[in-house]
Formats: structure tokens, C-alpha cells, sequence
């Protein structure tokens, strides 16, 4: 069975992709974010790393696919529909603070969100992901305001992974002052992210200086003051999360266990639900990464000043140039959003020249690639001819991520291509194939895989 989709509205718009609302041919919504190909190594990263898991306090990565659109390859990851919107959203509807009820219930889940993280390894050899910008903004809560779950790999990190990112007033010291990035690190911004819940601001309010905050959060062994309102053993809680000796803060597994989380599901559920009913999430992926834009365009704007950014380490200038321009911006009203504004970019419409993808459930994903077989070869190979020669730049050392596809052109011919991140670029390497059999498919990738790294030694 195909599975076509529709690409609705651009909902926002940052420094690595764009994130589109899209619907598939059976009606189901979800979320599309989408780069470039030949800029799309944070994407890729991201979708390496959602594509490892499966937890309900995780948004789900369904499948990626490669399009080509306006003559450029794009890459597409698409997600699950979160209906609630962010966290932030939720605080900001409900007079700009949580109930203590509320504030157990979602820090309990985003717990067990990191629980998972932090035991779980993308590859055999490692183990615990650190997801490195943890913030309401990257929360997002489900249908009725019940399941919360953790959003935005596009920072996420093997724990052992060298490499500094984040938003500098949840930072943790030890990341503040270039030290080390791992579990801890993601406690204290859940630490922070419980005083958002509590008073609607930034763990550090009085400071409206990135410069000012990284060297506070850093350098100064303070901690985030804790709210005069929170009950006796959230304020305990706090303490065990905003320790500065990351060595001394508490790990998940025993804060999931402290007496703050002690669960009273009947108060919580009528707290929960008093607070859905009063508020209106606005948005599906409300994240402060994003810039909200009124271009419903597919098309990337290559002049975007955000188009370097990266979360590995830079130098503490370029950090703090590069974290002071993600601003805070508005939402789109969906509302106020037209049904003529959704466009068919994807569908089997044509018949042909389209890529399967594997990874929405037992269907295979379906995108048009081109209007025409010579125009999808045009577009295909003359990329391909550049990022040939520029994977011979780089040794097999090099090569940290490899994908796969396939292009059916016409009949039995397939152009069947290899996607590599190496390095800080991005290349592809193709072959092609008659009389195509699928059944070989990992036999012929693999293959063509050690044939390349060979050839680079």
C-alpha cells in the first residue's frame, strides 16, 4: 500500500530546517522538518539518533525521506502529531505557572523520558544519549494535557561524545564553562525547567545577557533561586537537581523516586484537567528554536542567517554570538489558516519516478521525486558528480553516518544511491542497476558501502 502525503503550512522556520504540518492520504496529520540535503548533517544527526527510539515519552520519528523540490534535493524527517503543543505553551495558557499537581505529573514524565534516554545506546558499543537543550519549549504534551513528552534530538549526544550545546540559562556550569556535557547536565535543565513550570520564567529572570548568563551559570557557584511557593519537598527536589558538582546532583532513576513525585493520580487528573480546559495550545511544535514564518513555500531560503549553526563546540565567542540570535518569536494562529494554503507537494500522482523509503509501520513511504525520468536523473547525477569528488577529501576514518534509497527511474532500472555525512559535509555516491532485485537490496548496500570505505584507505 502506498502512503502518500500533503505538505500543509510552514509552521516555522530556524537555523537548521524548516517544520512543516502535513497530512497523509489516509488523513493522518503530523509534522515534516525538512533542510537541504547538502546542509542537512544536524537533520541527519537528529533523525540517526530518533530513529533509535521508541518510548511513549519520546516524540516518534515515523520515516525520513529524500525529495526533490524547485531542483534541490531535500531531506525530510517526519514525526509524530503531538496535538497539545509545547509545555511553554501550556504554562504561558494557564496564567503563566502550573499548580504543584500539574508540575509532578509532567516532571515525572519527563523523567522517565530521560530515564530512557540516558539508558539507551544508538550503537551497541555505547551507551546513554544526553539530550543537551532540555526546556520547556522542547516538551511538548499530548491530547487532554495527559502525556508529556520530550522533543528536539537535534542537540542530542552520544554521553561520551565530546561537543557543548544548549540554551545558556539552562545550562549546567560544568557546560557553561566548556568542562563536559553528559547525564548530569540534563538533570540540572530539569531542575530549571520545574522553576519554569512554577513561575512562567527563565531560571535566571534578572539577567537579559547571554554573556552575563554564561558567566553567572559558570563562574559565579550560584544555583537558580528556588520559588518561595513550591511545598517542602519540591524545594528539596530542586536542590538535588541545581547541585553545582555535577557528581552531587541526583540521577533520574533517584529522582524518579523522591517523595516530590509521589503519585496522587486523582489530584493530578483534576488538575490536568482543569488546566486543558482553561488553556489553548496554539501549536504542535512550539519550540524557541524555531522561527515562525508566514511562507508556506517549500523552498529553502539559502539566506538565512541561522544557515551555519551547529551544536558542536565552537569557541566561547562564536557560542555566544551563535545562542543570542535564537529569539523568542511568534506563532502561527491556525485559525486563521486557510484550506487553499495546504499544496500537494507529495503524492503518487505521477506513477513514477518515485523513492521508497522504508519506516511508517508495515507501509512503505512514498515521494514523488521529479516530473519527468530525465529530469529526476538531470537532478540526481548532477550532484552527485560534486559530492563524488568531495568524498575523496576525506579518509574512512571520517565517515560517521550512511544511508540508503532507492530511485525507481523507469521500468526495471533503478538509480540506487548512498547517502554519507563525513567530516562536517555531506555527500552521495550512486550506482545503477537493471532488473532490480528488492530481496537484495542490504546485500547490494553493504557491498557498495565497504567497496567505498576500501577505496578511501
Amino acid at each position: 500500500m502506498n502512503f502518500t502525503w500533503t505538505r500543509g503550512p510552514v509552521i516555522g522556520r530556524g537555523s537548521t530546517a524548516t517544520v512543516s504540518i502535513a497530512t497523509s492520504n489516509s488523513g493522518e496529520t503530523f509534522a515534516v522538518k525538512s533542510t537541504d540535503l547538502s546542509s542537512s548533517a544536524f537533520l541527519q544527526k537528529e533523525q540517526s539518533i530518533l530513529s533509535t527510539l521508541s518510548s511513549p515519552h519520546i516524540v516518534k520519528c515515523i520515516g525520513s525521506c529524500l525529495t526533490c523540490e524547485n531542483d534541490r534535493l531535500v531531506y525530510n524527517i517526519l514525526m509524530k502529531y503531538v496535538s497539545g503543543g509545547s509545555l511553554h505553551d501550556l504554562i504561558k495558557n494557564s496564567g503563566g505557572k502550573l499548580p504543584e499537581p500539574a508540575i509532578r505529573s509532567h516532571t515525572r514524565q519527563i523523567l522517565k523520558g530521560l530515564k530512557y534516554l540516558h539508558e539507551r545506546g544508538i550503537y551497541l558499543h555505547e551507551r546513554g544519549i544526553v539530550h543537551c537543550d532540555l526546556k520547556s519549549q522542547n516538551v511538548l504534551v499530548g491530547e487532554n494535557g495527559v502525556v508529556t513528552k520530550i522533543a528536539d534530538m537535534g542537540c542530542a549526544k552520544p554521553v561520551f561524545n565530546s561537543g557543548f550545546s544548549g540554551t545558556p540559562a539552562f545550562m549546567a556550569p560544568e557546560v557553561a564553562r566548556g568542562e563536559e556535557q553528559r547525564f548530569p547536565a540534563d538533570v540540572w535543565a530539569l531542575g530549571c525547567t520545574v522553576i519554569e513550570m512554577m513561575t512562567g520564567s527563565s531560571p535566571w529572570p534578572e539577567l537579559n545577557d547571554v554573556v552575563a548568563v554564561m558567566y553567572r551559570v559558570g563562574f559565579s557557584g550560584e544555583s537558580p533561586e528556588i520559588p518561595d511557593c513550591i511545598s517542602e519537598k519540591g524545594e528539596d527536589f530542586l536542590m538535588r537537581c541545581l547541585k553545582n558538582d555535577p557528581k552531587q546532583r541526583w540521577t533520574v532513576e533517584e529522582l524518579l523516586k523522591h517523595p516530590f513525585l509521589e503519585e496522587d493520580e486523582e489530584e493530578e487528573a483534576q488538575t490536568i484537567d482543569y488546566l486543558w480546559s482553561t488553556s489553548s495550545p496554539s501549536t504542535v511544535l512550539d519550540q524557541r528554536f524555531w522561527n515562525s514564518s508566514k511562507n508556506h513555500s517549500v523552498s529553502m531560503d539559502q539566506d538565512d542567517p541561522f544557515a551555519d549553526y551547529s551544536c558542536s563546540w565552537r569557541s566561547p565567542a562564536d557560542r555566544i554570538e551563535q545562542l543570542d540570535g535564537d529569539e523568542v518569536t511568534t506563532v502561527p494562529n491556525w485559525d486563521t489558516v486557510d484550506d487553499g494554503e495546504w499544496i500537494q507537494v507529495r503524492g503518487d500522482v505521477l506513477g513514477e519516478n518515485v523513492k521508497r523509503v522504508g519506516g511508517y509501520g508495515d507501509e512503505d513511504v512514498i515521494c514523488v521525486e521529479a516530473t519527468s525520468s530525465l529530469q529526476a536523473i538531470e537532478v540526481v547525477e548532477d550532484w552527485i558528480s560534486d559530492q563524488e569528488r568531495l568524498l575523496s577529501e576525506y579518509s574512512s576514518d571520517d565517515v560517521i553516518a550512511c544511508f540508503y534509497s532507492d530511485i525507481t527511474i523507469e521500468g526495471n532500472v533503478v538509480l540506487f544511491y548512498y547517502y554519507y555525512s563525513v567530516g562536517d559535509k555531506n555527500v552521495l555516491i550512486k550506482k545503477m542497476f537493471r532488473n532490480y532485485n528488492e530481496n537484495k537490496k542490504p546485500f547490494i548496500c553493504q557491498t557498495a558501502l565497504n567497496n567505498v570505505l576500501a577505496n578511501q584507505n
